[in-house]
């Protein structure tokens, strides 16, 4: 069975091998480039793992002009032919949706990208168009494509995937969530935990930061002060900056005498090298359900620190609120995490 995998970030990439590795499998791996710099570089470094782990891996630019996306999906054209099974790293994802839709498979397979995969078992179970959470149509977005194209284009996954279209449909995640008439794998990152030992806990906590600020959710000022805030009350010596973090507020960060820390390689990678904190700060995010099981054999705690409403940025849509406060509640379901305010 010739499967091909498309992924647009450093963790769909790391997904995609522990879903290989969990199916005994070696998918062709296409990805498809974002823009954000600090992304691409860690993508790169993934890359390297994935062919370390016997994965062939080819690269594609979609967001490189206006006629890239088009230009791509032709592209991919030639890469897809004879494709079995296609794994998607983002079903979000204009460009995927648009090849899900097109290509003729007998098995769909979605690895997890995050917390948005609680959206789209949701969306999916409620029978809502496929949109990201945070998303906000700018006068750029309306430009690139509009709201109803858009829409139809998530609509032509969704037929692709109905009862009785002959294409299975499976989601391998690590996050409690239940997909009709999908088979949900649990990714239990048994791929991460072989390839590195246990790592040494130290003294001093650690923080993991976020791009809340970036996406427009939540204000710089008072994302900082939490930071601070949390600093000071769990003894923080070192920040995990978010690839998508903005400098500036990073900059910000490191005067309140926190260590900036920046990896290569995702989280869940990056925090078994070496040592972690014993106590593991995060504001709501993927790692409050990833790292649980990331770090399941050391003594580290890891507490969620809730997003107090006050710290919302004006306009912010009430859905962030309510999927932020789901995010932290089935970690506590799931892991029994407990809070931390500031």
């Amino acid at each position: 069975m010739r499967t091909v995998a498309l992924v647009e970030s450093p963790a769909q990439l790391l997904n995609v091998i522990e879903w290989a590795h969990h199916a005994a499998t070696r998918p062709d791996v296409l990805i498809l480039a974002p823009k954000n710099e600090t992304s691409r570089w860690q993508l790169r470094c993934m890359a390297r793992l994935a062919r370390e782990a016997g994965l062939s891996v080819g690269w594609h630019e979609p967001r490189l002009g206006g006629a890239a996306i088009a230009r791509t999906v032709r592209g991919l054209a030639g890469d897809l032919a004879g494709t079995d099974r296609l794994v998607l790293g983002d079903p979000f994802s204009g460009v995927m949706q648009v090849v899900a839709g097109v290509t003729r498979t007998s098995e769909l397979v979605i690895v997890d990208d995050g917390t948005a995969t609680l959206e789209f078992a949701r969306q999916w179970a409620s029978g809502e168009h496929l949109r990201r959470w945070h998303q906000v149509a700018t006068e750029e977005h309306r430009r690139q494509i509009s709201t109803f194209a858009r829409d139809q284009i998530a609509d032509s996954l969704r037929r692709r995937l109905q009862p009785g279209s002959g294409c299975r449909l499976t989601v391998f995640s690590c996050l409690p969530v239940e997909v009709a008439h999908a088979r949900v794998l649990r990714n239990t990152y048994a791929w991460v935990r072989a390839q590195h030992p246990r790592p040494r806990v130290k003294s001093a906590a650690d923080l993991i930061g976020t791009s809340l600020v970036e996406t427009g959710v939540v204000s710089e000022d008072e994302y900082v002060a939490a930071v601070a805030a949390l600093a000071a009350q769990h003894g923080v010596d070192r920040y995990f900056a978010h690839r998508k973090e903005a400098r500036d507020k990073l900059a910000r960060i490191a005067r309140l005498g926190l260590r900036i820390a920046m990896p290569e390689l995702p989280l869940e990678v990056a925090i078994r090298e070496g040592a972690v904190g014993r106590v593991v700060v995060s504001f709501p995010s993927t790692v409050v359900h990833t790292l649980p099981v990331v770090l399941s054999d050391t003594s580290s705690e890891l507490l969620v620190c809730e997003i107090d409403p006050s710290w919302y940025a004006p306009g912010t849509d009430p859905n962030s609120h309510r999927f932020l406060g789901a995010v932290t509640d089935s970690a506590r379901e799931q892991h029994g995490l407990a809070s931390t305010a500031c």
